[in-house]
């Protein structure tokens, strides 16, 4: 269950493609970063998810000559890469679960037993594909011939353009390019409504809207412009406070000004021009919303997990991050993934530039079990702590935060500076910058994450003694 923003290069403040995304599922859900090489593999090669028992048999062929890319996986799979580049720089944040309707589903199921699922979606396109565009048509090709495991969207970005798509049945999709200057917000449910097949911007199933005819759930003489997500997906009581809250929350953080009633989720719009241009830091507040400060919000004023409405940021959150694509700088540090482990509300959103050659090895590291090594665990005991008082900690670490981010912005500035005046004179040691700064910022952000325990355990210590203290007479031992 997941929360997405899409924003295109007019709609932001420095003319870069973002895509955001909250992934939630678990908190004992450990989350590696990791780096998959060039590969050249034989003919016939298959790409099987049981070989890494994934949730279904799906089966793709490998490319001939696989691209680099990274992903961050599920430590049990390796699978469900959440986010990535490959070298050409395309982007992939996926997937946000949505569900189809289920008189449509009756009829063209999701194939459950060999359809393809978030599972395996980055590891069957990052390799092959070369553009946006052509990775939508890839991953639509899929669902039409073999069929979608289950009901998703996906974000797609490079250089020119940001697609988002999304699955209606078992092998119906829809995909839009965003216009420049607007962005998309979306929260487990089919949003996306015109399909036209002769817009250059719509991409769909060849029977899209001849299936949602001849199955009745599309009358073109009665319903007007088909609607997709009129047409194919849930509509129900379970959106109006677990999906459209969140949709109403982003698009009154980038729209104050635009009123909306939270449960008319159908008739939010689908896209919308921001009232100010969307930045990076704008995304990482989104991923962190929790409603905050308000009587929906589950934390600020005691734990309860019965609010009414579902924020975006859960505590079982495993990974939120921000995708960026900035053209007008070279591909190694224009596109960059901004990654938080565990709950965004209570950690640190951390640059992984596209260019890097390498990550410190506990970045693969972690298991279902708390461990001292791997930097997810790092980051989710320190969560862990602090939802024990939230009203105490919490402030203090989203402060400490927040200096961290402000800090590591201003080194990035100069550091990418200092690679656009180096890449071209000498590549390697451009490289060796690239690396040597993040790797820097790595560990700073992990100081961060032990110093914070460290203060926050004395806080707990110090609170719990007083509580159960049992002083004599003269207050003393």
């Amino acid at each position: 269950m997941c929360t997405s923003l899409l924003a295109a290069e007019n709609a932001t403040a420095d003319g870069s493609f973002l895509m955001a995304r909250s992934a939630d599922s678990s908190a004992l859900k450990a989350q590696h970063f990791v780096i998959h090489e060039r590969k050249t593999w034989p003919e016939g090669a298959l790409y099987r998810t049981k070989d890494f028992d994934g949730a279904t048999a799906f089966e793709y062929p490998y490319p001939r000559e696989a691209m680099r890319y990274t992903t961050v996986p599920n430590w049990k799979t390796q699978l469900h890469g959440a986010v990535g580049f490959n070298e050409v720089g395309l982007g992939i944040t996926g997937t946000e679960s949505i569900f189809a309707r289920d008189d449509a589903l009756a009829l063209d199921p999701y194939n459950v037993e060999t359809g393809i699922t978030e599972d395996d979606i980055l590891d069957v396109l990052l390799p092959r594909c070369k553009s946006a565009k052509e990775a939508v048509l890839t991953l639509g090709e899929i669902i039409e011939t073999i069929g979608a495991g289950e009901g998703f969207g996906v974000g797609f970005a490079d250089a020119n353009d940001l697609w988002y798509l999304e699955t209606g049945t078992g092998h119906q999709w829809i995909a839009h390019r965003l216009a420049p200057d607007v962005y998309f917000a979306s929260g487990n449910q089919g949003r996306l409504t015109d399909y036209d097949p002769n817009r250059a911007d719509h991409l769909g199933s060849k029977t899209l809207i001849e299936w949602a005819t001849d199955h009745g759930f599309y009358n073109p003489e009665t319903d007007g412009a088909f609607n997709f997500a009129k047409a194919y997906t849930r509509d129900d009581d379970r959106d109006r406070v677990y999906n459209d809250p969140r949709v109403w929350s982003m698009q009154r953080q980038l729209n104050p000004s635009l009123f909306q009633k939270v449960d008319d989720g159908r008739n939010f719009p689908v896209y919308l021009k921001p009232e100010k241009p969307i930045t990076v830091e704008d995304c990482k507040r989104a991923m962190r919303d929790h409603f905050d400060g308000t009587m929906f919000d589950p934390y600020s004023f005691g734990l309860h997990g019965d609010a009414p409405w579902r924020p975006i940021s859960v505590f079982r959150t495993y990974e939120a991050h921000v995708l960026q694509v900035r053209p007008f700088l070279p591909a190694a540090i224009g596109n960059v993934i901004y990654l938080c482990w565990g709950m965004s509300d209570l950690s640190c959103f951390v640059p992984f530039y596209a260019g890097l050659s390498k990550v410190p090895a506990h970045f693969g590291k972690g298991t279902d079990q708390a461990d001292d090594e791997s930097v997810y665990w790092k980051w989710r005991k320190l969560q862990t702590l602090v939802m024990t008082d939230y009203i105490t900690l919490a402030p203090i670490v989203k402060a400490a935060i927040a200096d961290f981010e402000a800090e590591t912005s201003k080194k990035q500035a100069v550091f990418e500076a200092e690679y656009v005046a180096l890449v071209e004179k000498n590549p390697v040691q451009a490289q060796l910058l690239l690396d040597t700064f993040s790797f820097g910022v790595f560990k700073a952000a992990e100081d961060l994450a032990a110093k914070l325990l460290n203060q926050c355990f004395t806080l707990r210590t110090e609170g719990i003694q007083q509580k159960v203290f049992f002083a004599n007479r003269q207050k003393k031992d």
